[in-house]
Formats: structure tokens, C-alpha cells, sequence
């Protein structure tokens, strides 16, 4: 029952003519992967000896995918899960000889000494590292679900490498390669960038389902003066050799994380979601917390001790181009209370700001502006998680408001806008956390017994894009109960110490179109591992300083920390 409850769903999702949603439970599409469910693994590391089991002899016949996070959307259709915190299924690194080569390796993922949390390694010899030392090695990837094929085998794509991968974003550069950037989701760890060798055709869908199988992985070094390269992690080069214990490059792909340390890669705060803005072409990287970061660990790109907030980095690219190999970089926020002194804005008058903690997932809409999704508000601000709006560019650049407030004991993840922008979808992990069945914190989204997580759709009133009019009355929030029911209340806040639901069920569905131009699918699937659902959302207005001069005269004073 618990390895069904482990994986990621596929759903498809319908708006009726009123523009609400709801998922058709007949769809052909619909489907579950759970952690032992048929995969397989491709790209430089498929076949390697260290994948290889006593029930796969072949090193690809994989069982599962574990703890998975956000994923990302490929231009041709696809979706890619990422693979997270996966160390904690596994158990007895302690009972390895200290001169087995794989225990330090497992040692730097965080393979548990003795026993694991959910002790599964006592019902399944295959998370006990002492009689399986290779299982753990057969996770940690970027998985690859095609969801308009139910028949597809899910593929661990090993190109992008091995870590705990918070999600991967997709983005097509000048040349047509496709390249892919993600992040370590650990503190001290790493931010990534995989580029295809091969490039994009908007004509042949077939093609493009190789494009993963090859291409180079680099690792980010940020230097003090503002500027940075991507490092390539490629066997024969630099330390990444058989004397620094490197036999492959396979082998330089399951340890990714020991490559990273070779090539002496930036250790930042914990990196989550890292994301190309379509309008700018600047990437933006969610540096969620990392409290162990001491006074002698500070450098330009972390620039705090004890971050126990979080920030976020502004990438610039050379030339725009997401192949190159050097960039320019600025803090973009530096998050917490804006009466903090240590918080930063991108220059904007603090005095005006949301106070924001935790960035964790971030989207773009239309426009270009930056929206955050937050994980630990309620430990470090004490409100419940959240998500915001905040402009890239112009006079309200760092402009940081909160837009909607989530239930109590849940953290908001996976913004997604439709390509009109009139309705964005959340979800919500983990609803009324620390509650119990007997004494549940919230019900939410039904009105008695234990919360239940769930994807919602904000939608505009009046139909115009989400966040950038001002209307007279709050945005809707809906939701479709697991049971088919249809409730109507609405909570427009949610203070730390509860929270009510606000869901609108959606009927009548109508089909949305699955098929983009070109014969690349229009990705209108969701694909959650742990999906969830939240409580109220309001707008509120975005574009214009309040009390005009007054504001104006304060607005820019702040100067940028410098890198």
C-alpha cells in the first residue's frame, strides 16, 4: 500500500463553457506510476555495473520512481518528474566495509546509517543497501513520461544527472538545442544546466524523443565580481578522471554530486526551482533556505549566515543564448520582513513589499513577471505559505505582493498558468500537517475529516489575464473533491493558526485541445507525485505605486548588494 502511494499521477483536465475545470475520470489518459511500476533508464550511465541488481542483470530493467517533486514540461510534450529526497527509502549504509568504493559515494547522498523512517527495508531486500548496495543508484534521476501514450515506459534520462532534483525547465535556445536547467534541492549543493547535442524540430515528434539521450551536463561556479561559467562534467576532463576515481562517463553521471565537488562548483542554499523568464531570458533560481551556512561559508552568490529565509539569483546568459558557457549574475531578492535590514527587494522601497520567506517554485506570466510559490513561511515568518507576484523590470522591478494565502499546515507548489494567462493552477502538498485523524488541523477542501491534497485553478471574474487588471471582487478558487460533490465557500485569508477552504467544482466538461502546432502536443496534463490544494485567493493590484510621489520618492533609494 505504501510503494502505491509513492509516485506520480497523470490526469487530463477539462473546462467547460463557463471556463471552470474539472478532470474526466474516463479519460484514456489517466493513469498512476508508482515505486514499482515498470522503467527504464537510457543516455551514458544505462548498463553501468553499479546499476545492476540481483533481480536486473542488465542495469535498465528499473522498478519505481521515488519521492518526486516538481517536473517539467519538454517543447515536445512531454513531462519530466524529478526525483527528490530518494536517500530516505533506503537503509544499513552502516554495514558496508568502509573500503567498499559505493559506500562513499552513498555516504555523499545521504544514504541512512542504520534504519530508514519508513522501514520498508525490512518487508523489501531491495532498500537495504547491505543486500542491495545498487538500488540506490537506480534513483536520483530525471524521469520522462509522455502523457498522451498510457503505453509509453517511463525513461530515467541520465544525461541530466543524478541528485536530488527539485524539477527540470525546458527551454529551446537561439540554435534550436534544448537546454535544461535544474537544481540540487540539499543544502551546499549545486546548480545544473544540460544542453542537447542534438537540436528541436517542430515538425517531428519522433526525433525529439531521443533529443535527452545525449548532450553535456554542466554545474554552475558564480565568482565574486558578478560573473560565472558552467563547468562540464565530462569524463577525461579536468579531475573528472580514472585517478580521481572517475571510470566513465556513465560513472561521472551516477556520482554527479562528487563531480560538482571536483570541479569545485558553488555550494548554494539549498537550490529548488531554476527557470528561464520567456520574455527577458533571464533564469531565476529559488535558493529556498540553508541555516548552516556560517559567518566563514558567506560568498557573493549566498550571502547570508543562517539563511533561514531564502533568496533569489537573477542569471543573465551571454548573448541570451542558454548553450553558452558563461553568464552574469545579481541577488534579485533576498527574502524575510522587509523591516529586516538584511532583506533586499531588487532596490524596490521595502516599506511597500509582502514579506516573503522560502521561495521554492517559480512561473512566468505573459507579461514576464516573476511568481513565487513558498515552502516554511509558517517556521520562519510564522503565515502560512504562500504565493506572490513580483515585476522583473521597470519602475516596480522587486514589487513583491502576495496574491494568494494557502491552508494552514501546506506549502504551495507547481504554478502553472494556461497561454492566455486566465486561469492558473496550484497545488497544494500537504494539507493540515501536524494534525492528526482525531484532531485534524483544517478538513480542507471538505467541510469534516481528514484534508486532502489537491490541484485548484484560480480564475479571473471578469476573464482578463490573472494579476495584471484590477478587479472589484476576488478572484474565484475552485477545486474538484475527490468525491464529486460541489461545495461553494470562500476564505480570502489564511492566518497561521487555520485555515478554511474555498473550492468551486467545475461540470460540463468540455475537451480542451490536446495537440499543439507542429506535431508537438499541447501539454495539458498534470502530473503530480504529491498533488494538493489550498484555501482563498485574492488579487491584488500589481502595476501601479500607492500614493503616487510619496512612494515614488522612496521607491529605488536601496542600492543592490554587490557580487
Amino acid at each position: 500500500m505504501e510503494l502505491a502511494a509513492h509516485g506520480v499521477t497523470v490526469v487530463e483536465i477539462v473546462r467547460d463553457s463557463n471556463g471552470e475545470w474539472s478532470y474526466d475520470r474516463n479519460s484514456q489518459y489517466n493513469r498512476r506510476y508508482t515505486a514499482t511500476s515498470p522503467m527504464t533508464i537510457s543516455g551514458p550511465a544505462a548498463n553501468h555495473e553499479w546499476l545492476q541488481t540481483s533481480a536486473d542483470a542488465t542495469g535498465q530493467d528499473i522498478r519505481g520512481t521515488l519521492n518526486n517533486c516538481a517536473g517539467g514540461k519538454t517543447p515536445w510534450g512531454t513531462v519530466v518528474t524529478a526525483e527528490e529526497n530518494f536517500h530516505q527509502y533506503f537503509a544499513n549504509l552502516g554495514q558496508l566495509p568502509d573500503d567498499e568504493p559505493r559506500k562513499a559515494v552513498h555516504d555523499r547522498y545521504g544514504i541512512p546509517e542504520e534504519a530508514s523512517e519508513r522501514r520498508w527495508e525490512n518487508f523489501y531486500d531491495r532498500f537495504d543497501v547491505s543486500k542491495e548496495p545498487n538500488e540506490p543508484f537506480r534513483h536520483g534521476w530525471a524521469v520522462e513520461i509522455d502523457p498522451y501514450d498510457p503505453q509509453m515506459t517511463p525513461i530515467k534520462r541520465t544525461t541530466i544527472g543524478r541528485f536530488r532534483h527539485e524539477a527540470q525547465t525546458f527551454v529551446v535556445a537561439p540554435s534550436g538545442q534544448v537546454a535544461v536547467y535544474s537544481g540540487d534541492d540539499a543544502r551546499f549543493e549545486y546548480v545544473y544546466k544540460f544542453v542537447t547535442d542534438g537540436t528541436f524540430s517542430s515538425t517531428d515528434r519522433t526525433a525529439n524523443m531521443s533529443l535527452l539521450d545525449t548532450g553535456t551536463l554542466y554545474v554552475a561556479k558564480f565568482n565574486e565580481d558578478g560573473t560565472g561559467e558552467w563547468m562540464p562534467l565530462i569524463f577525461g576532463e579536468g579531475p573528472l578522471t580514472e585517478a580521481n576515481g572517475f571510470t566513465s562517463q556513465g560513472d561521472v553521471l551516477i556520482k554527479t554530486r562528487l563531480a560538482g565537488d571536483a570541479l569545485g562548483a558553488t555550494k548554494m542554499d539549498r537550490p529548488e526551482d531554476i527557470e528561464p523568464n520567456p520574455v527577458n531570458q533571464k533564469i531565476y533560481i529559488a535558493l529556498t533556505n540553508n541555516t548552516n551556512r556560517e559567518e566563514a561559508d558567506i560568498d557573493a552568490a549566498n550571502p547570508r549566515a543562517e539563511n533561514r529565509y531564502g533568496h533569489v539569483i537573477e542569471l543573465t546568459e551571454d548573448g541570451d543564448d542558454h548553450t553558452a558557457t558563461t553568464f552574469a549574475w545579481d541577488i534579485f531578492l533576498l527574502c524575510g520582513n522587509p523591516e529586516d535590514e538584511s532583506t533586499f527587494f531588487a532596490g524596490f522601497d521595502k516599506s511597500m513589499v509582502s514579506p516573503i520567506a522560502n521561495p521554492d517554485n517559480v512561473a512566468f506570466d505573459n507579461a514576464g513577471n516573476l511568481w513565487i510559490a513558498t515552502d516554511g513561511q509558517p517556521g520562519t515568518l510564522e503565515y502560512t505559505d504562500a504565493l506572490f507576484a513580483v515585476p522583473v523590470e521597470g519602475e516596480n522591478r522587486g514589487f513583491v505582493q502576495q496574491f494568494f494565502s494557502s491552508v494552514n499546515g501546506s506549502e504551495v507548489c507547481g504554478p502553472e498558468f494556461t497561454p492566455d494567462n486566465t486561469s492558473l493552477f496550484l497545488a497544494i502538498q500537504h494539507p493540515g500537517e501536524g494534525g492528526t485523524f482525531d484532531e485534524p488541523t483544517t478538513s480542507w477542501p471538505g467541510e469534516s475529516g481528514p484534508p486532502r491534497p489537491s490541484v485548484i485553478a484560480i480564475r479571473s471574474n471578469n476573464g482578463t489575464p490573472i494579476g495584471q487588471t484590477e478587479v472589484a471582487a476576488p478572484a474565484t478558487t475552485e477545486a474538484a473533491p475527490a468525491t464529486g460533490d460541489t461545495t461553494d465557500t470562500t476564505d480570502t485569508t489564511a492566518p497561521a493558526d487555520g485555515a478554511t477552504g474555498g473550492d468551486s467544482a467545475a461540470d460540463a466538461p468540455s475537451t480542451l485541445p490536446t495537440t499543439g502546432g507542429a506535431g508537438n502536443p499541447a501539454p495539458w496534463m498534470i502530473a503530480a507525485g504529491a498533488a494538493a490544494a489550498a484555501a482563498g485567493a485574492f488579487l491584488r493590484r500589481r502595476s501601479k505605486l500607492a500614493n503616487g510621489a510619496e512612494a515614488e520618492d522612496e521607491a529605488q533609494d536601496e542600492a543592490a548588494p554587490k557580487a
